[in-house]
Parts: C-alpha cells; structure tokens; sequence
C-alpha cells in the first residue's frame, strides 16, 4: 500500500494550501513574499541549468526519433485532448478549471521523476535525461506560445509577448547562467544534491502558498464544490491513461526496443510542477491563479502513484526474463 500513499513533497503541498487557507498572504506581506518567491524560483532554474552535464546533452541529442517522439507528445497530443476537453459543458467542468487543465496540457515534462521511474523500470536513462531537460528548455518558448494560441482559439484571451518576455527574464537567463557555470559549479551541485533540494521544493511552495492565497482572498473555496475537484480528479486520471497508452503502444508500433519504450512512456506522459506553478505566476500575473494551478497539483500526485507502479510491474518484467534467459542457458547443452 505504501506506493499508493502521497509523497512528502505532496504533503507539504496540502499543507501549505491549508495555510494558505487559514491565513492568506495579504497586503504589504504579499508583496514582499511575492518578491522573495521570484528570487527563489530564479535560483531554482539556476540550479536546473548548473545541474545539467553538456556531455549528457551531447550524447543524447544523438537519439533523435526518441526525441521527437516525446516532445510531439508533450507539445502536441496532450494539447489537442486538452481542446478536446473543452466539449464538456460549464455545468460539468467550470472554465476557470478548464483553463488549469488546458495549461497542463501545454507544460513539459518532469525532469527528476521522470529520470527516476525510468531507471527504476529499467529504460534509457541517459535518452531520458536528455529528453525530460530538452522538454523543460523547449517549454520556456512552447508553453507561453501554446498557452496563447489555445486560449485564443477557445476565446479566453491571446499570446502575450510580455509573458514570454517575463519567461526568458524570469526562467530562461537564470538557466542559461547556469549552464555557462556548469563546467565549474556542476559536479558540486550534482554531489550536494540533498542539501539543495530545499531550494527545489521550497520555491515551489512559496510560489502554490502565494497563488492560493491570492485565490483564498477572492473567494476560490466558495467557487468550486467538492463534485467540481472530482470532475478534475477523474479528467486528470483520464488523460494520464489516455497518454500512457498511446505512448506504451506507439513506441512499439514505431519499432522502439524495451528500454527506449519505457523512456518514452514515462517522459512523455508527465508533466512538471517544478516548471508548471512559476509559468503559471508569470504567464497569468496579475490574475488569481489558484485555479489553474489545482488540475496540475492533483495531476503531479495521480502520476506519482501511476508511474510508480507501472515501473514496478516493468521493472518486475525484465527480473522474469531475466530469470528465464538464464535458465534456458543452463539448461541448453555445453
């Protein structure tokens, strides 16, 4: 049972919502939270950027169909189902929680878990780094243009080049930065990994505790009823299902080998909080963004409890065959 249990990250993101619920930042605190929050997401993306070996890179651009693979996935399939999502009536789904599901829809993959499951499963780790850091950079650019044609397209307002400018400021150039530091500061980053992932959950945190806060303030648990966070529950549930099948099964129709399927499958059907809620504050600022920042904290855990055990049931796959190639060389004569 203990898979199917919330992580710790996603504890504190329940806590920090029920802090933000019982005492919102307001006034002058939020403004100098809302400060400090944009120095901490711009050192998180300095750190993505210093963490990220120029070798690893090199090595996996050589991998191109497994690349373009999973970026058409990331940037193309999960936005069309997200339009297709839009069918549903406002009685069913309100569009203020539409919209949060649609911005998920446009958001690239995870980096760390993506990495992780696939190690677990036994998949190209080196192509899954690759290609969950190649999907994070893309996304800087992707995601406020897609945010802007999708939103335009369903009537809820056009592309911002001020978004996109505020993405390269605010993400981009920190990232950058620490690519150009890489080759001195990598290695120690790399070593000193649990000592900074403070700086990783905790910016996340400062940024879920001021949107719902904002949120709070301007009535978002008076807005949605319980039935509303089920609908979204089931929908994130369906397009999760709906992406691993496609990627399970198309990775195979194309002639991918095991290990490039598990990549495929576990980076392509993410999609990262990380880089998700600071997009959110920078894409939408100025508008409370509690509501769209909700599909895609129920998404992060939904995944997390998925992937976890299709790895395991992978991972368990390889053992058995494993097992069974050596016992047919025993057996088979000398």
């Amino acid at each position: 049972m203990r898979r199917f249990l919330p992580d710790t990250f996603t504890i504190l993101l329940v806590l920090t919502v029920i802090l933000a619920s019982l005492l919102p930042a307001s006034g002058i605190f939020a403004d100098y939270f809302g400060v400090a929050t944009g120095l901490a997401i711009a050192l998180l993306f300095f750190l993505h950027g210093a963490r990220l070996s120029s070798d690893v890179v090199i090595a996996g651009i050589l991998h191109w169909r497994l690349h373009v693979v999973i970026l058409l996935t990331t940037f193309a399939i999960f936005p069309l189902l997200g339009m297709a999502l839009g069918l549903i009536p406002d009685s069913i789904l309100p569009q203020p929680l539409y919209l949060g599901i649609l911005f998920l829809c446009v958001l690239p993959s995870t980096v760390q878990s993506s990495i992780a499951f696939t190690s677990m499963a036994g998949g190209n780790v080196p192509a899954a780094i690759c290609s969950a850091s190649a999907s994070n950079i893309f996304g800087m650019f992707l995601t406020p243009l897609l945010v802007g044609l999708l939103f335009a397209v369903g009537g809820h307002g056009g592309f911002s080049w001020d978004a996109l400018e505020q993405i390269l400021l605010q993400l981009l150039a920190p990232f950058v930065a620490g690519q150009i530091l890489q080759p001195w500061i990598g290695n120690w980053i790399r070593a000193k990994k649990k000592i900074l992932m403070p700086v990783d959950r905790g910016s996340i945190l400062m940024v879920v505790y001021l949107a719902f806060s904002t949120a709070v303030v301007e009535g978002l648990w008076h807005t949605f009823s319980v039935r509303d966070i089920g609908v979204v529950v089931l929908l994130d549930m369906l397009l999760l299902a709906i992406v691993l099948l496609l990627t399970m099964h198309g990775s195979r129709l194309l002639g991918f080998n095991k290990a490039d399927e598990i990549t495929i499958t576990f980076c392509g059907s993410k999609k990262s909080l990380a880089s998700g809620v600071p997009m959110a504050g920078v894409i939408f600022a100025g508008q409370s963004i509690g509501a769209i920042v909700l599909p895609l904290m129920l998404f992060h855990q939904i995944q997390l409890m998925v992937c976890a055990v299709i790895a395991q049931k992978y991972a368990a796959a390889a053992a058995h065959r494993i097992t069974k190639e050596e016992a047919e060389e025993a057996a088979s004569p000398a």
